[in-house]
């Protein structure tokens, strides 16, 4: 039998054999912690490590109640039409970022840390490349200990059409909110960048009597219209919600410029928002379907509707949050990773972002040669990377991504497996995966060609499509 092993204090591993334990099979110090564990109310760091042939731990009964009878539902079906060609071949979620990981992976890592280990992930178009990921490197909850990440296409739930609206798709999946039966529901987007423990909204949720709790980030005024605005009291009580409001957004109180914008995190009471889904249901086309159109502007006056202001895992009030939903936002969003000092923090140990893994050899330069010397300069490398006599700056080199002598890339984006060859010169390009770029191509410089090509956004950045043909 294999040993299990606890955290201590000084960051080592104690070992803990299973005849060590008594027949509670726990240790006197094994119980100690983990009495001041489910004391504590947000996630401890990784708590166990198990060899091979350990048993499993019983997580689900060291977490509390409330984080235990919490149900969370991700939304992941979304198109992404603003990234396309992006997300031609998959959904906005499974879209890579930060060259090891998927956009989705952030959202379901706030979950892992935050304790919550019930998730259905309602997905919808183009979830091929999504459910795999999932399959493959989220498949490690015991579902025996009713722990989970489960995909649930629309066919999953009662219904064989589409969903049409964010409240649809919970709607058509109240079997599985009746089998679950949790106090509470959890709604999340699968397609946002941030770090947050979602314990601290439930917490939040539950300690003020709300039916209904709504994440909310500061956000200037002049991007209002790309969300759910809310206009709150000074207690948080919110006092309206508008959808992508076409006119001037209530600012907040004493922060002219700024406004609060809708994240897509709601916290339910389970009954509440099972009568809500059932009543627009009945209200057929008079609805849209949408949480933020229609369920919660009802909400607003019939019961305790709050305000849930988002602070990121340090305390930071003006945290981390983007909505990387456009070629601009997602390009900008890495040109920052590649920074110094970049404002996501992917290297802090308290919370790691998880992701499927790949058995890829280390990052390799090539060759100190004049005409061939291999230069990355504040750039991000993944394991499998080879850059032979290559000069990269300010890029982000996906695993298994090869640039081959003398070419130029400069604030570029490869994904998985894209291949450069000799004397390329690429500069503010997005290259998707398995691409292969000839010898002597140019992207970037002459714009006229790159959009007969490719696609180009507004302000000329440009997009090469997965494995495009070039001739």
């Amino acid at each position: 039998m294999g040993t299990a092993a606890v955290d201590r204090e000084d960051g080592r591993a104690e070992a803990l054999s299973p005849h060590a334990r008594g027949r509670s099979g726990r240790s006197a110090s094994e119980k100690g912690f983990l009495v001041e564990r489910a004391a504590t109310f947000y996630r401890p760091r990784r708590t166990f490590r198990c060899s091979p042939l350990a048993p499993v731990p019983v997580v689900s009964t060291l977490l509390p109640q409330h984080l235990r009878n919490t149900l969370t539902f991700i939304l992941a079906g979304g198109r992404g039409e603003r990234l396309h060609p992006l997300t031609l071949t998959r959904a906005k979620p499974a879209v890579p970022f930060a060259g090891s990981y998927r956009i989705i992976d952030f959202t379901l890592s706030n979950c892992i840390h935050s304790g919550l280990r019930r998730i259905f992930i309602l997905t919808q178009y183009r979830a091929r490349s999504l459910e795999e990921h999932i399959r493959f490197g989220w498949n490690f909850l015991p579902r025996r200990l009713e722990q989970f990440i489960v995909t649930r296409p629309p066919q999953h739930g009662d219904t064989n059409a589409w969903y049409s609206g964010t409240a649809d798709a919970i709607f058509h999946n109240l079997d599985a909110m009746r089998a679950e039966r949790p106090d509470n529901v959890l709604i999340l987007s699968g397609d946002h960048i941030y770090k947050m423990d979602y314990g601290r909204m439930l917490q939040d949720h539950l300690e003020r009597d709300a039916v209904l709790t709504i994440g909310a980030v500061r956000i200037p005024t002049a991007d209002a219209r790309r969300f759910g605005v809310l206009e709150v009291d000074e207690k948080d009580v919110v006092r309206s919600f508008v959808e992508k409001p076409n006119k001037d957004a209530p600012e907040v109180p004493g922060q002219p410029g700024y406004c609060l914008g809708s994240m897509g995190i709601y916290i339910f009471r389970t009954e509440e928002l099972v009568r809500r889904l059932e009543d627009d249901h009945v209200a057929g086309e008079e609805s849209t379907h949408d949480f933020g159109k229609d369920i919660i502007p009802r909400m607003i006056g019939d019961g305790r509707v709050i305000a849930h202001h988002f602070v990121d895992i340090d305390g930071n009030p003006d945290p981390y949050w983007r909505d990387v939903g456009t070629i601009e936002s997602y390009f900008e969003a890495h040109q920052d990773l590649c920074r110094p000092s970049p404002a996501l923090n992917l290297y802090e140990d308290a919370w790691p972002v998880f992701t499927q893994w790949h058995n890829d050899p280390p990052a390799k330069t090539l060759f100190d040669e004049p005409g061939r010397r291999s230069e990355v300069i504040d750039s991000l490398m993944c394991p499998g990377v080879v850059v032979s006599g290559a000069t990269v700056r300010r890029s982000v080199l996906a695993n298994r991504v090869y640039v081959d002598e003398r070419t130029l890339l400069e604030d570029v984006i490869l994904f998985r497996g894209a291949r450069v060859g000799k004397d390329v010169k690429i500069r503010r390009a997005i290259i998707d995966k398995w691409t292969i770029v000839p010898d002597g191509t140019r992207i970037g410089f002459d714009p006229a060609e790159d959009r007969r090509r490719f696609t180009v956004s507004e302000t000329g950045i440009v997009v090469v499509p997965h494995k495009y043909p070039f001739a």
